[in-house]
């Protein structure tokens, strides 16, 4: 029935929960990217399902409405329930859809991989403007230099290098799968940007004063 509704595909495999109880957990995860439908499973089996992803270091999501669900929504990395479900399932979930929709939930995940792309990137563009600042700052405290900019400087410099563009940055519509930590995507993405900034400024500043002593 799942083949010919296109849910799966002939390269994709269907387990009963008396196939998957004959499988230890060696074997079944080895072979847990092979099977796509779970039919008539125990609660340890949906247990031994959201183990066996987790342990291939995968963010494992569970959805479900009954008493039976329970055990794995705990276990898994975030559950899911809808409204009309069963008191414990609402109480241990993470996320309940007031629309009883499980169709519902590819735009919620789009939804929270924007936003949460959209504030790495949003990241980046501040700590590049701190880093920017702190390799100005030391420069100028290295050199005996005044700073390079007054405040009026400063504030063109704030709206036109952060406000805008964050702005405009928060508005993407990203809907691209998060990878990797929030830190180091972060770092990674602004000090590239600041040595960069810092390396024009400096040229242009040397520029200028090469041109005023001539």
């Amino acid at each position: 029935i799942a083949r010919e509704l296109g849910i799966i595909t002939a390269n994709e495999g269907v387990i009963t929960g008396q196939e998957l109880q004959k499988l230890s957990d060696e074997e079944f995860a080895e072979s847990i990217e092979f099977y796509s439908v779970y039919a008539r499973v125990s609660p340890e089996d949906k247990i031994r399902i959201v183990k066996a992803w987790q342990a291939r270091g995968e963010v494992v999501a569970m959805t479900g409405d009954g008493v039976n669900d329970i055990l794995a929504m705990k276990e898994a990395d975030c559950a899911v329930s809808v409204a009309s479900g069963s008191d414990a399932a609402r109480n241990v979930s993470n996320l309940v859809l007031q629309d009883n929709n499980f169709g519902s939930m590819p735009k919620i995940v789009n939804e929270g991989r924007r936003v949460i792309n959209n504030i790495k990137d949003s990241a980046s563009l501040y700590i590049m403007k701190t880093l920017l600042t702190m390799l100005l700052a030391l420069v100028c405290i290295f050199t005996g230099s005044a700073y390079f900019f007054t405040t009026n400087n400063m504030l063109m410099f704030e709206v036109l290098i952060s406000a805008i563009p964050s702005f405009v940055l928060s508005l993407q519509p990203n809907t691209n799968r998060v990878k990797g930590k929030f830190i180091p995507f972060v770092v990674s993405r602004a000090m590239p940007g600041a040595f960069t900034m810092a390396f024009g400024i400096l040229a242009l500043y040397i520029l200028s004063l090469i041109h005023i002593s001539e």
